[in-house]
């Protein structure tokens, strides 16, 4: 009996302690399988959050729309013609850009004929075709190869070699394809684009990327303003189109870096947008002219001057007989105001000069030996570059080109040790 009530007593203990540890186990264990899950399901809330936050670009469906508005363009020109043509770069001109559809040097056929490709984009339905200047330049017969295979001639509406800008155009279409026009000042870095072109002859060929850069200055510091992408751009995608995840137009590809695969350049279309009444009336571009070497004001630049201000554009130099010369304007004359707008710096300057017309007046506010003053002026017209003289994207930086060449009349130069040793 007594053994009995031993083993029941013990099997009793045992299953006792079972159930104890069990529950035990269970209760511990439960709020760490819990919470678990319950960080498990909060992160997988969170992730699917700030997945929601970020857009799925696919564009796909974008150059669907858009690529039968993409043409190949083949340019030829006489082999005189193409002589003169790369005559014109610089000879400082370092090889740090080069133009995406020129394979590095002429391409001649048998009949001393130079053959080029380059991209463009079809902008309205009657066969309007934004392209790059350099693609076309001193071509004697353009074709134009759409992309339902049709080839077609075009000829040139007009150009503008500051902007490397050109608009052609192939008669008797209707009901083209259109590439739609977008807003290039909304983007931001790292804004996904697509570019389109016809790479190496590869028609249609598509390569995405992002906005690397806005604003780049390459050759010209008063004028250029590439969108850089690392978007694949090369030899062959000159004038074809950049696009925004809306599949609208924001740049036309332009020039790469012949040092990087993964750095190519844009004209933001903002800037073709605006010269295109010219470039359709006219055949060319008139920008306003001023006469004076610029450089920004800074904070030490404000305190050497005595300024009141701490924005506006100092007159380094004054071009003789040109506008500036004629009402007075003298070097370390700091202009501060053009008409009722402030003038933040040399480059804001600079753009407001040349979206004016040549002709029209301004009243220039301007500090001289700490005291503001006000004249008003006649633009000139900026002399034409001649098509000898015109830009290539592949040529230097802005920094390789000295004070000596006005630009819209507005030369940019650094301010040396000489120059302030004289502003005191």
């Amino acid at each position: 009996m007594s053994r009995r009530f031993t083993f029941v007593a013990v099997a009793l203990t045992a299953v006792v302690s079972f159930l104890v540890g069990a529950l035990f186990a269970g209760r511990v264990g439960r709020p760490l399988l819990v919470s678990g899950a319950s960080k498990g399901s909060v992160a997988s809330k969170s992730a699917t959050s700030a997945a929601a936050n970020v857009p799925l670009v696919n564009f796909a469906e974008v150059v669907q729309r858009i690529n039968p508005a993409v043409v190949n363009i083949e340019a030829t020109a006489r082999a005189g013609n193409a002589r003169r043509r790369r005559g014109r770069l610089p000879s400082e001109a370092p090889d740090l850009f080069k133009e995406p559809f020129d394979f590095g040097s002429p391409r001649f056929d048998r009949d001393s004929t130079r053959r080029g490709a380059g991209s463009g984009f079809i902008i309205d339905a009657d066969g309007s075709i934004l392209t790059n200047h350099h693609v076309i330049d001193g071509a004697d017969r353009i074709t134009v190869k759409f992309a339902d295979g049709r080839s077609l001639r075009a000829r040139v509406i007009g150009v503008d070699a500051d902007t490397d800008i050109a608009l052609i155009k192939v008669d008797g279409q209707q009901d083209l394809p259109v590439a739609p026009l977008g807003d290039s000042s909304t983007l931001r870095m790292g804004e996904w684009v697509c570019a389109i072109g016809n790479p190496l002859g590869y028609e249609h060929t598509v390569t995405v990327g992002v906005v690397s850069f806005l604003g780049r200055k390459l050759f010209d510091a008063s004028l250029d303003n590439y969108i850089q992408t690392d978007a694949a751009i090369s030899f062959g995608n000159s004038g074809g189109p950049l696009i925004n995840a809306r599949g609208e137009v924001i740049g036309i590809n332009a020039a790469i870096s012949s040092r990087a695969s993964s750095i190519g350049f844009a004209v933001p279309i903002n800037g073709a947008s605006a010269i295109l009444p010219q470039l359709r009336v006219h055949g060319r571009v008139s920008r306003g002219y001023m006469g004076v070497t610029l450089k920004h004001v800074d904070s030490d630049l404000q305190r050497s001057l005595d300024l009141g201000v701490n924005h506006g554009a100092l007159v380094q130099e004054v071009a003789g007989g040109s506008p500036a010369d004629r009402i007075g304007l003298r070097p370390y004359d700091v202009i501060v105001g053009l008409d009722n707008q402030a003038i933040a710096d040399d480059e804001e300057l600079i753009r407001e000069i040349a979206s004016r017309t040549p002709g029209s007046a301004a009243q220039v506010r301007f500090f001289r030996d700490g005291r503001e003053q006000q004249v008003t002026l006649r633009l000139a017209e900026r002399p034409q570059r001649s098509t000898e003289n015109s830009r290539l994207p592949s040529a230097a930086p802005a920094q390789h080109r000295g004070a000596s060449e006005s630009l819209l009349g507005l030369t940019l130069r650094d301010v040396d040790h000489h120059v302030l040793a004289r502003l005191g």
